[in-house]
């Protein structure tokens, strides 16, 4: 299993970024999809999932200005990022989720996100 993240850079506040994440070696239509970000000295957090029907959910901070998206066809995962925060600076990581009884979760690598004043 394989999730390659990419997307990240240095932008400055009110600027945009597009994350994507590829997966390979799961079924990714049937796996849930989630970015969360971890930034220096602070906790991993979800940013935002979608599940296999396509439905998404955000975290309060992200809310009206992150969008979460699936293409299946393309095993890809996307996190479109408007109006970026200084506080959005963190390593942004991909993460699929399957439960069939067992649970199976595998990360991503990371990309650094900077959002500069």
């Amino acid at each position: 299993v394989q999730l390659q993240a990419s997307g990240g850079g240095l932008v400055q506040a009110g600027g945009s970024l597009r994350l994507s994440c590829v997966a390979s070696g799961i079924i990714f239509s049937a796996n849930a999809m989630s970015w969360y970000r971890q930034a220096p000295g602070k906790q991993r957090e979800l940013v935002a999932s979608i599940n296999s029907g396509s439905s998404a959910n955000y975290a309060d901070s992200v809310k009206g200005r992150f969008t979460i998206s699936r293409d299946n066809a393309k095993n890809t995962v996307y996190l479109q990022m408007n109006s970026l925060k200084p506080e959005d600076t963190a390593v942004y990581y991909c993460n699929s989720d399957f439960r069939n009884g067992r649970r199976y979760v595998y990360w991503g690598q990371g990309t650094q996100v900077t959002v500069s004043s």
